[in-house]
Order: C-alpha cells, then structure tokens, then sequence
C-alpha cells in the first residue's frame, strides 16, 4: 500500500512539473536513505543527469509562466510529463520499506503504466485549465498559477516520499479541484457560445 501511495504521488506531481520529482527522488537516494533506487535506476542519482533536470526544470519554470508560450509547453510536455510519472512511480523503493513489499519492483511494469496515467490526468487537467486562467486573468495569472503548481510539485513529491499516507488527502484536494476546475472551463465555453450568438442560416 506505501509503495502504491508513493508512487501515485510521485507521478501526479510529474504531471504539474516532470523534472521537480525526478530531482527530489535523484537527491534524496544521493544524501539520504529515504530513498533506494532499485536496480536499472542508478542513472536517476547520477550528478550529472541531476545536473541536466535542473538546466531542463529552469527551461521549464521560465516558459511555463509566460503567456501563449505556456501552452505551447503543455502541448510539448504531454510526452515528457507521463514518462517521467512512469520513471518516478516505478524508480522509488522508499515506501516499500516500510511494508515489506516486493510486488511492484517484481512487476516494474504495473508502476510504469499507472505512472503515466496518473501524470497523463494531472497534466491534461493543467493544460486544459491553463488557457481559461490567461483568458480570464489578461495573462496576469499564467506566472502565479505556474508558480503553485511548481510548488504544489515539490510538496507532493516530499510527501509522497516521507508521508506517503498523506498522498490521500492530496489526491482527495486534487480531486475536488478538478472538479471545480473543469465546472470552471464548461462555464466559460459556454459563455463564449452565448456571446457569439446563434450561427446565420445556410
């Protein structure tokens, strides 16, 4: 159940922030115990691949605050996001310590797929957001809401690490915020459809 926990947190903050995730695993299997990296993932806490997430999580942060810009990242990020959900949520032994449990490393593939499609749904709800905020905002609101993701990103990531069970509640928040946010962009088509008016005949 940890290690499921763990990597369901993992992977959906790879969906607000691909490269914050593989950074944090990476730089916690180097300093800390907190996590082990199972055999094939050694890479992840190589300096040097650590060295180019960071350059590529800088790229990312920049563009992804810049209006018109942001959603060209998405529409990019839809590949990179999920693999690197699939990557997080099966690199991580940390919470299977905890129970014992050694399903998921003798199944790799079942953390992979579940990877990517908890980063897959996180990032799609960010992209399809992400426009109904710049076009309410004037643009103003694309570096803020960029800003919590990336922070809600590395909070998730730190949780899904040491306080897996708390990856509940998260998910539960980012449940209900889905919700609200997908009431949010039907209510804004729908005004946009009204306001255009009804189509000439022919």
């Amino acid at each position: 159940m940890f290690a499921a926990l763990t990597g369901l947190g993992l992977s959906t903050a790879a969906g607000l922030n691909a490269y914050i995730p593989l950074l944090v695993v990476g730089v916690l299997a180097n300093v800390t115990d907190a996590v082990r990296l199972p055999d094939g993932y050694a890479w992840l806490s190589n300096w040097g691949v650590l060295a180019v997430l960071a350059v590529l999580l800088v790229a990312e942060m920049t563009l992804d605050k810049v209006p018109a810009i942001d959603s060209v990242n998405d529409a990019v990020q839809t590949v990179v996001r999920p693999a690197s959900g699939g990557v997080v949520f099966s690199a991580t032994s940390a919470a299977a310590e905890l129970d014992h449990s050694t399903w998921l490393a003798e199944h790799a593939w079942v953390g992979w797929l579940l990877g990517i499609v908890m980063a897959l749904g996180v990032h799609t709800l960010k992209a399809v957001a992400r426009p109904v905020v710049n076009a309410g905002t004037a643009g103003v609101g694309a570096p803020v809401v960029s800003t919590v993701e990336d922070a809600g990103s590395f909070g998730m990531s730190l949780i899904a690490v040491f306080l897996p069970v708390l990856v509940i509640v998260a998910l539960l928040v980012l449940a209900v915020a889905a919700w609200w946010l997908l009431r949010r962009v039907r209510r804004s088509r729908a005004r946009r459809r009204a306001a255009r008016g009804p189509r000439p005949p022919g």
